[in-house]
């Protein structure tokens, strides 16, 4: 029987939890989030292989393409942010949920988004952000307010704070009167 403790992030079609029945080991992992948390975090791994990788990543700039223009920088949201959130949720989250089931056979989405609450603390910050924008419409609109700005060349520029200093005050009478260099 299982501890209260523990979440299933995998399962076989024919086992449930509640029942208790015997479940063969290679058709269910259980997640005991009072332990190690190994198995959340070969999810989390898998999570960032997936989203590194150029196929997720053309996915998610081919939506953002399509539909940077809609978004504008306002308190007020319009009417059609609402499809497209939609649509950006049902694309990427199939996609990985597909990566994942094939290197994961049994693997539950639906178990392990409930999981995330409970770790997100151990989650790394891009990963979390992006997953985040599965769940927070207001993440997700800040996301295409930012690729908008990018893409406009209104990103954030840096380049005019950066002031480079030398780390001693020397200048070039300082050197030694014999014409030789430092560290010569």
């Amino acid at each position: 029987m299982m501890a209260s403790r523990e979440t299933i992030l995998f399962s076989g079609d024919h086992n449930t939890v509640e029942g208790g029945e015997d479940m063969e080991q290679e058709e269910f992992l259980a997640l005991s989030f009072s332990g190690s948390d190994a198995a959340f975090d070969s999810v989390i791994g898998y999570i960032e292989d997936v989203i590194i990788d150029d196929n997720f990543q053309q996915l998610q700039r081919n939506f953002m393409e399509k539909y940077y223009m809609d978004f504008e920088e306002s308190e007020e949201n319009k009417l059609c942010y609402t499809p497209i959130f939609k649509e950006y949720i049902d694309l990427l989250e199939t996609y990985i949920e597909q990566q994942l089931m094939a290197r994961m056979p049994g693997f539950s989405m639906s178990a392990f988004i409930e999981s995330l609450e409970q770790h997100k603390e151990e989650i790394a910050g891009d990963i979390f952000d992006m997953l985040v924008t599965f769940t927070d419409f207001l993440a997700f609109k800040e996301m295409f307010l930012d690729y908008r700005a990018e893409k406009e060349g209104r990103g954030l520029d840096l380049s005019s704070g950066l002031v480079v200093r030398a780390l001693t005050a020397s200048s070039p009478t300082s050197f030694p009167s014999n014409g030789s260099r430092p560290f010569e």
